[in-house]
């Protein structure tokens, strides 16, 4: 691609970014913030407690053997799940990173949803 359209598609996502990441809010223990990244082949999130600058809990599809598709990022946020199930979290944030829901990143929240956290 031309270097103007990836430079245009990088400032509108992170434009985005700040966006989200202003309504959203910050992250604390009882309630962390979760943010998420994909790249073409892997998926990673992580929970973040923003008053301490801690990470709570992370997860990436590279470690667990998937890719970056709707059924293998699923089944990463079954597992994120039952990790901050395991540490007491019952609410989080859900800072999607500039990213769109839909796909990949729509299909992380319902697996978190499906073990019982709060979005």
């Amino acid at each position: 691609m031309n270097d103007k359209v990836l430079e245009k598609r990088k400032s509108l996502r992170l434009k985005r970014k700040m966006r989200v990441k202003a309504k959203c809010g910050l992250g604390s223990a009882t309630r962390p913030r979760v943010s998420i990244f994909k790249s073409n082949k892997y998926f990673y999130a992580q929970a973040i407690d923003d008053c301490a600058g801690n990470t709570l809990a992370a997860i990436n599809s590279r470690k667990m053997g998937l890719g970056n598709n709707k059924a293998d990022a699923e089944k990463v946020g079954q597992e994120f799940a039952t990790t901050l199930k395991q540490k007491g979290i019952e609410n989080i944030l859900f800072d999607r990173n500039g990213y769109l829901y839909h796909g990949v990143v729509a299909a992380f929240a319902d697996g978190i949803r499906s073990v019982g956290i709060k979005l």
